[in-house]
């Protein structure tokens, strides 16, 4: 465990509450104490309020933010006076209590205040850390856990039985810390949970919390308890992009709504998933309560979909058997999958909820190896469990949780996705939720957006291996696709047919129609698979409704894509797939159209540049955004009674009309 505190940087955070901030994210920076919103911290000042009177206030974490990053908004002030007396009481019901919490802040602004306000609130130091450390939370999930907790730290840690987070957790840590606590007193350990540290400065505290998990790590170390094996596996690059995009489709049945799903390619995943004994070690619960509501109760191992969520039912039952209108808070879909053959899986409705869910299950598997090497893996029981899962707190964020993105969970490959209107494209469905493969041959495709709902591949369209791999990647990455849009294409120079030669004809072909034939043959098992039904967008040519001279093979290879599409909307509509075909014509901000090209093009009508830009019946100039915007709505309920129709994006057209 390193210490991270550097005197020079502490001297620029210039009070208590800059200080507060300055080692909370010390604390943040470790992935081994604190992951993706969890711990908690806090700093007891005293200040003049609006009518000139002292005030104990607590700053303590607010909801939403992550210690890694936060900064002084981020922290709740409430007023101490208020939660002491609270603590008194001998009940308060959760809604009560987050009433009471949200009434004592001193700024309404701020942030709502955490769940153990009132426990920061009791403990008689000025700075209190709380971290959910790897290593203490490990030997406190095995076997006569709280001996071991009491064999390393003696009487420099209170220690407190599990209890949920909330009031309840305030009563007993109020009443077993008067009890137990000493002059020698420096932290708090919550078995199953987490460990706590105190200070009078935010050095004497943090420096306490990463002595205290130092203990922990060295008993680990001490007990060979430590040291894991190294991988031995990787995850090989077998086509299973159909396999996989099955069993998203059957876990996305289980919620009723579409769902990302990811192999995440660890090789701790691999390793862990292949045990004699993952079914027994892995399915004993989470490492802490705190991470259920992300990961689930328990892991899926292999593919049984059905199985899981009659287990998941089967529990239930068992636990509340009275309380059916519970049934429809919580999907009963997993969110880890094990798999011997994709290793750890991660599901999520976007990409960050994937990674979230990843970090916190590779953390899963060290803490569970590390506790059999030291007698055994032993979560909380059952009950505690489900009392988390369904609680009440947990289950009005969800019900806050706001309008859900329209292609949320749903997954879109977009070919010739560097610029242009396949750029805009890329932005159209990320900004509706959507996760986005795109491809191009630029190498800038990689970095099109940096979104994490967002890959880049580079791949030459024309060569079907390369398209094979875009698919086995993409399916990998977001576990299957549910629409394409196919934008990649070519425009050669102009020829009048008495001068182009068969090679320009044929490289034409090959890539505005041979390879979109390819791509659409490779995707078509994975769009039947589509929870929504796959779709298909076309971006076609004004070229195709009325072509004009000298562009022959440009002209003919998207009549023909075209027809293609029509053909194959009869062909999949029993699959419930749609295809429709956008025609844009005169979209200037593509690379094809230089500032001389413009000049030159305009000068030849005898139009200035803003004429000819917008030289159609309705007088409007037609951009990339136009073109992808109207390519998402195509893709979109409002055309699921919609295929093989053809859409003009051009401002209107006489030749086309």
């Amino acid at each position: 465990m390193r210490n991270l505190w550097i005197d020079a940087d502490a001297k620029e955070f210039k009070d208590d509450l800059a200080l507060r901030v300055y080692t909370s994210r010390l604390l943040g920076q470790d992935s081994s104490l604190v992951l993706h919103g969890g711990g908690n911290t806090s700093v007891k000042i005293t200040q003049t309020n609006i009518v000139g009177e002292q005030e104990e206030i607590l700053y303590v974490k607010g909801s939403g933010w992550d210690l890694i990053s936060i900064e002084e908004a981020g922290f709740s002030p409430v007023r101490i006076e208020h939660m002491l007396r609270l603590a008194k009481l001998d009940k308060l019901s959760d809604p009560q209590m987050v009433n009471e919490l949200k009434t004592q802040l001193t700024n309404s602004s701020a942030p709502a205040p955490s769940v153990e306000t009132i426990l920061h609130a009791i403990l008689p130091f000025k700075y209190v850390d709380h971290t959910h450390a790897d290593a203490v939370v490990t030997i406190t999930n095995t076997d006569n856990g709280i001996d071991k907790i009491r064999e390393i730290y003696g009487d420099k840690v209170v220690v407190v039985p599990y209890v949920m987070p909330g009031f309840d957790l305030a009563k007993d840590v109020d009443r077993i810390f008067s009890e137990h606590a000493t002059d020698k007193t420096e932290g708090m350990v919550l078995l199953n949970h987490g460990i706590f540290s105190f200070g009078n400065s935010a050095k004497e505290a943090y420096d306490r919390m990463i002595d205290l998990v130092g203990l922990a790590e060295k008993y680990l170390i001490d007990q060979n308890a430590w040291e894991l094996n190294q991988p031995l596996g990787g995850v090989e690059f077998n086509p299973v992009r159909y396999e996989i995009a099955q069993l998203r489709s059957n876990i996305s049945k289980v919620v009723d709504s579409p769902m990302l799903f990811s192999l995440t390619n660890s090789k701790n995943g691999i390793d862990f998933a292949n045990r004699g004994d993952v079914e027994s070690i892995a399915t004993r619960g989470p490492v802490t309560p705190d991470h259920v509501i992300r990961t689930k109760r328990i892991p899926m191992i292999g593919r049984d979909v059905n199985k899981y969520t009659e287990a998941y039912k089967s529990y239930f039952d068992t636990h509340e058997p009275n309380a059916k209108d519970r049934k429809t808070m919580l999907d009963p879909a997993p969110r880890v999958v094990l798999d011997e053959e994709f290793g750890l899986c991660a599901v999520g409705r976007n990409m960050s909820e994937v990674g979230i869910i990843a970090d916190l299950y590779e953390h899963t598997m060290q803490c569970i190896l590390r506790a059999e090497k030291l007698g055994g893996w032993r979560a909380l029981p059952a009950s505690d469990i489900f009392d988390l899962e369904y609680w009440d707190l947990e289950q009005a964020k969800l019900q806050k949780s706001g309008n859900t993105p329209e292609f949320q969970g749903e997954v879109v490959l977009i070919t010739g996705a560097a610029s242009g209107i396949g750029k805009a494209c890329v932005e159209s469905f990320l900004n509706r939720g959507c996760a986005v493969i795109g491809v191009d041959l630029n190498k800038n495709i990689k970095c099109t957006s940096g979104s994490n709902n967002y890959l880049g591949l580079v791949a030459d369209i024309t060569d079907e291996s390369a398209l094979k791999d875009i698919l086995e990647t993409g399916v990998r990455h977001f576990g299957g696709v549910d629409m394409v849009v196919l934008n990649a294409g070519i425009f050669p120079g102009g020829k009048k047919v008495a001068e182009l030669d068969t090679d320009e004809w044929r490289k034409v072909f090959a890539v505005n129609l041979d390879a979109n034939l390819a791509l659409l043959r490779e995707v078509h098992p994975l769009l039947k698979l589509a929870p929504n039904k796959g779709r298909v967008v076309i971006i076609g040519s004004k070229n195709v409704p009325a072509p004009g001279p000298g562009a022959a093979s440009y002209s003919a290879s998207k009549a023909a894509l075209n027809q293609l599409m029509r053909v194959l909307a009869m062909e999949w509509g029993s699959d419930g797939i749609r295809l429709n075909t956008l025609h844009p014509n005169a979209v200037f901000d593509t690379g094809i159209w230089t500032e001389e090209v413009l000049e030159s093009r305009a000068k030849h009508y005898g139009l200035s540049v803003e004429e000819y830009k917008t030289n159609n019946i309705l007088g409007v100039e037609v951009n990339s955004c136009d073109v992808a915007e109207l390519a998402a709505q195509m893709c979109s309920s409002l055309f699921a009674k919609t295929t093989a129709a053809q859409v003009a994006v051009d401002g209107g057209n006489d030749r086309v009309i």
